[in-house]
């Protein structure tokens, strides 16, 4: 059975496993996620459950949601949720309007991919966006950090499309794909994840199982 929740990146720390080696793992809070909504083929053309994550108060939603997001928790019962998400289990119909899905569905062992969005660096150029090489760093240069040639200058006398220049660095929707589960904390709906995770602490993320 495919198995996936959404979470929050706590921040990273490290523990000893039972044979004494020191990991560095990143902490998640994972869930509790409610069914929101459950889709099907007859209805919507294809099936998956659509979950919220994210406690918050009713003044709150109020402020963050819209009339027709609210009338949407409302018509399913359930207390408006800072996020939705879908997913695409392969027994949908097993899942309940109202149902919550927990951390406890995973176990140590288990393989992951691991969704976010990583951090935003702003505008940055050529070196830091794309690892390019510096210039030579000698004074007599004058060009240390510049991007380089961007083109031939007789022909194509044009710079080609996705040439690699500065530009806006971060922000992108990144997978990391067979992390290991370390340890889960169902108590505190903790996911303890070998490694590090894509974004910064606090970020929205996606667990699925693995596909590789």
């Amino acid at each position: 059975m495919k198995k996936a929740i959404v979470g929050k990146k706590i921040g990273m720390t490290q523990i000893f496993t039972e044979d004494g080696r020191l990991v560095p793992v990143t902490v998640i809070e994972a869930g509790p996620c409610t069914v929101v909504q459950t889709k099907t083929v007859e209805s919507d053309g294809y099936a998956a459950v659509q979950v919220g994550f994210g406690e918050m108060t009713e003044k709150r939603a109020e402020k963050l949601h819209t009339k027709a997001e609210l009338g949407h928790y409302k018509k399913a019962g359930v207390e408006a949720k800072r996020v939705l998400r879908e997913f695409r289990f392969d027994d949908c119909a097993s899942y309940k309007v109202g149902d919550v899905i927990t951390v406890e569905q995973f176990a140590a062992g288990d393989k992951i991919d691991v969704t976010g969005t990583s951090k935003g660096h702003g505008y940055t150029g050529a070196i830091q966006r794309w690892n390019q090489h510096t210039g030579p760093m000698a004074h007599g240069s004058k060009y240390h950090r510049g991007v380089g040639s961007l083109s031939a200058n007789s022909d194509p006398s044009r710079v080609f499309k996705n040439k690699h220049m500065s530009g806006h660095y971060g922000v992108d929707r990144v997978t990391v794909q067979n992390l290991e589960v370390v340890s889960v904390d169902v108590e505190r709906n903790l996911l303890l994840v070998k490694g590090a995770v894509p974004g910064a602490n606090k970020g929205l993320l996606i667990i699925r199982d693995t596909v590789k």
